[in-house]
C-alpha cells in the first residue's frame, strides 16, 4: 500500500530546480557544465542591505516575529507601494512571507475550493498551475505565441471565462518569457475583468525593477479592480536576495486576514533578520539594483544577438527579467548518434550531456516548443554557452 498522499501524484518537481539539480550533480563529477537554468543574479546583495542584517544580529533581533510582518517592514512596504507604483495599501492590506512563491500560494490557498477555474496565461511561471491542482483547483490556459511576443488580448481572456473562474495568475515582467505588459494592454485586459467581478487576480511583480522598457505598471493601479487584485513582490530579483527569502502581497484587508491565518498555522512569521534587511532595501540606496539591472540589460543583447545567429531558432527580445525563451521546435525529429530528438526536454538533455550547458525544457512552462535560458551569469559564460549551443545544434541531423 502506498502511504503517500494522493496529492503529491497530481503535481511535477518544478523543471527549473530539477535542472539546477542535475547540473549540480554533473558539476559534482567533475564535468565543466554551464548552468542557465536557475533564475538567481549572480550579483552579491548589497552591502547596505547586508550591514543592516548585521547589526540585527548584534541588536538582538532573534526571537518570532508576528506572522504578517514586523510593523516597521509592513510600513516600509506600503510607503513603496506608493512610491513606485501609486498603490494605496494600508498596513493591515499587507502580509510578509517566506518568498514570493509562499505569498502566492498563501493566496492560493486562502480563494481556491476544489473545483474552480484557475486562468493562465503561457508560457508561464512552472509553480502557477502546480499550486491549482494542490487545492484541487483546475488550470485552465490561454496559450500565447511568439507572434504576440507571449502576451495575451482581452479577446483571449474572455474566451477563457466560465462561470467557474475564480483566479487569474500571471506575471510581468514574465517568466521565463521577459514580456512585459503595457499600461495600454493591461486595460484591455481589465475592461474584460470589469465585466466579470467574481474573478480575482493575482499580479506576480517580482522582477519590476528589471525592466528594459520603460516603467513598471501594476493592474491594481486601475481602480475598478483594485479590490480583486493580489499585487505580489519581493527581493529576490530586484535585490539579489534569494536565499534571503522574503515575499509579500498588498491585497484587500480579508484575503490579507486569510492568508495570515493560514500562515500562522504552517510557518508563522518570516526571520527577523531577514525583515530587518528588507527595511533597508526597499528605504535605501536603489544604485546597486539600477547597476545590475544595466548589466542584465547588456547580457540581454549578447544572447539574443548570439541566438539570432542560431539557425532553426525563434526568438523575442525579452523586455524584462534576466530569460531568453527561444523556439526551439525545429529541431524536433532530428537526431544525433541515433538518438533522437522528440521534444525540448530531450533538447535540454542533449545540450547538458553533450555540450554541458544546462537550460530549462518549455513543458513546464507550458510552452513545450521552448527552452528557457536564463542569461543572470557572466558574459565569458554566456559566450561560451552559445557557442557550445550552437555547435551541439549544428550536429542534430
Amino acid at each position: 500500500m502506498n502511504p503517500i498522499a494522493h496529492r503529491v501524484d497530481f503535481i511535477n518537481e518544478p523543471q527549473t530546480i530539477a535542472m539546477a539539480k542535475l547540473a549540480r550533480q554533473l558539476i559534482a563529477e567533475g564535468k565543466d557544465v554551464i548552468s542557465l537554468s536557475l533564475g538567481e543574479p549572480d550579483f552579491e546583495t548589497p552591502e547596505h542591505i547586508k550591514e543592516a542584517a548585521k547589526n540585527a544580529i548584534d541588536a538582538g533581533y532573534s526571537y518570532y516575529t508576528p506572522v504578517a510582518g514586523i510593523p516597521e517592514l509592513r510600513q516600509a512596504i506600503s510607503d513603496k507601494f506608493s512610491r513606485d507604483n501609486h498603490l494605496s495599501y494600508a498596513t493591515n492590506e499587507i502580509i510578509v512571507s517566506t518568498g514570493a512563491k509562499h505569498a502566492i500560494m498563501n493566496v492560493v490557498m486562502a480563494l481556491v475550493n476544489p473545483g474552480e477555474e484557475v486562468i493562465i496565461p503561457t508560457p508561464y511561471w512552472v509553480s502557477y498551475s502546480e499550486m491549482a491542482k494542490l487545492m484541487e483547483g483546475v488550470p485552465v490556459f490561454i496559450k500565447s505565441t511568439v507572434e504576440q511576443n507571449y502576451k495575451i488580448n482581452a479577446s483571449q481572456l474572455e474566451a477563457a471565462i466560465t462561470p467557474k473562474s475564480k483566479l487569474f495568475i500571471f506575471s510581468s515582467p514574465c517568466n521565463p518569457t521577459g514580456s512585459v505588459y503595457s499600461e495600454k494592454e493591461l486595460a484591455e485586459l481589465v475592461r474584460i475583468f470589469e465585466k466579470h467581478p467574481n474573478i480575482y487576480i493575482i499580479s506576480d511583480e517580482i522582477y519590476e525593477h528589471i525592466n528594459f522598457v520603460g516603467k513598471h505598471v501594476s493592474i491594481a493601479s486601475f481602480e475598478s479592480i483594485k479590490d480583486r487584485v493580489i499585487t505580489v513582490n519581493g527581493l529576490s530579483k530586484g535585490f539579489s536576495m534569494t536565499g534571503w527569502r522574503l515575499g509579500y502581497i498588498g491585497a484587500n484587508k480579508a484575503i490579507v486576514q486569510a492568508c495570515e491565518k493560514i500562515q500562522s498555522q504552517y510557518t508563522s512569521g518570516t526571520s527577523h533578520i531577514t525583515q530587518r534587511a528588507a527595511i533597508a532595501a526597499l528605504n535605501g540606496d536603489m544604485k546597486p539594483t539600477y547597476d545590475m539591472v544595466a548589466a542584465f540589460k547588456q547580457r540581454r543583447e549578447l544572447v539574443v544577438n548570439g541566438l539570432n545567429q542560431i539557425s532553426g531558432l525563434r526568438n523575442t527580445l525579452p523586455e524584462g527579467a534576466f530569460y531568453a525563451f527561444p523556439q526551439v521546435s525545429s529541431y524536433y525529429g532530428k537526431a544525433y548518434n541515433g538518438k533522437v530528438i522528440h521534444n525540448s526536454t530531450d533538447l535540454c538533455m542533449y545540450l547538458l550531456h553533450e555540450c554541458c550547458v544546462s537550460l530549462v525544457p518549455g513543458d513546464g512552462f507550458g510552452a513545450p516548443e521552448c527552452l528557457r535560458m536564463s542569461y543572470a551569469t557572466g558574459e565569458t559564460q554566456l559566450t561560451e554557452a552559445l557557442k557550445r549551443i550552437k555547435e551541439g545544434l549544428s550536429k542534430l541531423a
